[in-house]
């Protein structure tokens, strides 16, 4: 699985912009290779505050370039980068895990919060639903 992002050249400067919208990510660099550098440092560093007791020496990222600026994210480990995602939707749109909780039905906030612990795979069908609780006003985005 990957996470879709995009890279281009802001036309107002020399500067290289990235954007990882899941992650609700973004930098910049003086190169696009520079640019890539700096997403794969960025998700890296949000994982490390998040999730380092579950970072793994032999935890990687990768980030794809394909055309038409269109980068991939992908992890050694897919579930840290969901429950990253996750999290940063649901503290992006002001939701507490109750109020996540409450989006999807649940009685238990526990059910959810495993996804954000990144205790649960979710399946594809399962993932729309997770994002959408999570932050209701973002579509699900995903390359696979």
């Amino acid at each position: 699985m990957e996470l879709e992002g995009k890279v281009w050249k802001d036309p107002d400067s020399s500067w290289w912009l990235i954007e990882v919208p899941f992650l609700d990510v973004m930098t910049q660099g003086k190169t696009r290779k520079e640019t890539l550098k700096m997403i794969k440092n960025a998700v890296m560093d949000l994982l490390q505050d998040s999730y380092e007791d579950l970072l793994g020496k032999s935890f990687y990222l990768t980030v794809n370039l394909y055309e038409d600026g269109i980068i991939g994210i992908g992890a050694s480990d897919d579930k840290l980068l969901f429950a990253l995602g996750l999290k940063r939707q649901r503290l992006r749109s002001g939701s507490t895990i109750r109020d996540v909780s409450k989006r999807l039905k649940s009685r238990s906030p526990n059910a959810y919060a495993r996804y954000e612990r990144a205790q649960a795979r979710p399946s594809l069908e399962k993932y729309a639903e997770l994002l959408h609780a999570a932050n209701p006003s973002r579509r699900p985005l995903l390359v696979s």
